[in-house]
């Protein structure tokens, strides 16, 4: 069966994302415990990946432009494939952390030059496909955790064992999304000669000194200030609200199933009125809901938040990447990319920790309400931002 080019990296994307997601949700938590970590041990290592993030969406997004698309996946997917059979051998804390900076560069390469790709596949109907691209990555980051568990649970004699066990499922993704990328074909238009380093940067240049896509990185990087201090915080509120972990773990899920099934749709509105009001208007019910969590405490209300929620992200997200991606052009796409990649790592990176310090100091809600504070304020700056322009 002969699969169409985006086909290949929308199913590359499923694996490669299944893979990253299921070696850290729920293992790495219990892995780096067993191998002696305290809390805030185990939190220095499930952040390690996402400074990796930080640090090498740029210059992959910069290599890409230079080396083209097609190959740097090809190496993100050599990581993603290696990766997982590493963990295999670890018996210290110090080895895990290097293993888990080594993954994360792989999606570090992964989610920008693959967005860049899909840009550059697509005109005019873009943000329906870099839709369809991130539902087909959230399907696996929706499914992984649920093997994960599901492979702990069996195994649950021997947990030496079930850790073992992910690790090679993870490892079994890994290779599939290699043999996947593999055959992704490199696009015609970029199989000329690639640009001297001098163009390189100074396409680089033109996107770091972009003030509209600043500040549309810059949405994009509060509204996952925003998630990461929903996803961190609102099962502790919810458990302190007396409600029970099953509960919680339906707000999680109802929140990533909305988000997944809207991607699409989302994008494509894009595609027909327009990607600015969409940011604008996406960013205001996101600023809405988040800071709405800190009113409600019964299970009704809170489903109906996260969902509306996970709405909020979709309209933002399928619009922003798109409104980058046309703002850049073919030789710089790859750097606007990588640069929407490692603001978004920052401000999702940022949400816990910022967001933990006001909720140890003042509580759960006055987080909820920080964030909802810090993205309404980015939200007008971008509104703001637009009409001086116009």
């Amino acid at each position: 069966m002969s699969l169409s080019p985006f086909l290949l990296l929308c199913t590359t994307g499923f694996f490669a994302i299944f893979s990253s997601t299921i070696s850290k949700s729920p293992v790495l938590p219990l892995f780096a415990s067993r191998l002696g970590a305290d809390p805030a041990g185990v939190g220095f290592i499930a952040s390690v990946s996402a400074f990796a993030g930080v640090a090498f969406s740029i210059p992959a997004g910069i290599l890409s432009d230079r080396l083209g698309k097609k190959k740097m996946l090809l190496i993100s997917s050599v990581i993603f494939s290696s990766a997982p059979f590493l963990y295999l051998y670890v018996t210290k804390l110090w080895q895990l952390a290097i293993i888990r900076f080594y993954h994360g560069f792989a999606t570090a390469i992964f989610m920008p030059v693959a967005m860049a790709l899909v840009s550059e596949l697509f005109h005019r109907e873009r943000g329906e496909k870099m839709g369809w691209f991130s539902t087909a990555t959230l399907a696996g980051r929706f499914l992984a955790p649920v093997t994960g568990g599901i492979i702990i649970s069996a195994l649950a004699f021997d947990a030496a064992l079930s850790y073992r066990f992910v690790y090679i499922v993870c490892g079994i993704a890994g290779v599939s999304a290699f043999l996947f990328a593999f055959r992704i074909p490199e696009p015609v238009k970029v199989k000329n000669k690639a640009q001297p380093w001098k163009e390189t940067f100074s396409s680089f240049s033109d996107v770091l000194t972009n003030k509209d896509i600043l500040i549309a990185s810059a949405v994009e990087a509060f509204i996952l200030f925003a998630y990461g201090t929903f996803e961190t915080f609102l099962p502790l509120y919810s458990l302190k609200k007396g409600l029970t972990p099953y509960e919680v773990g339906i707000f999680l899920s109802a929140q990533v199933i909305t988000l997944a099934l809207s991607k699409p749709a989302t994008g494509k509105f894009s595609d027909r009125h327009g990607r600015q009001s969409q940011i604008f208007g996406g960013a205001l019910v996101g600023a809405a809901c988040i800071g709405a969590f800190s009113f409600f405490s019964s299970f009704v209300p809170l489903l109906l938040l996260s969902m509306a929620f996970g709405l909020s992200l979709s309209i933002v997200t399928s619009a922003t990447s798109a409104y980058i991606a046309d703002l850049s052009n073919m030789e710089s796409r790859g750097s606007a990319m990588g640069l929407l990649g490692s603001v978004m790592d920052i401000g999702h990176t940022a949400g816990p920790l910022v967001s933990g310090f006001i909720a140890g100091l003042w509580g759960y809600p006055h987080a909820f309400v920080t964030a909802s504070v810090l993205l309404f304020s980015a939200a007008l700056i971008f509104k703001a931002a637009q009409k001086w322009i116009a």
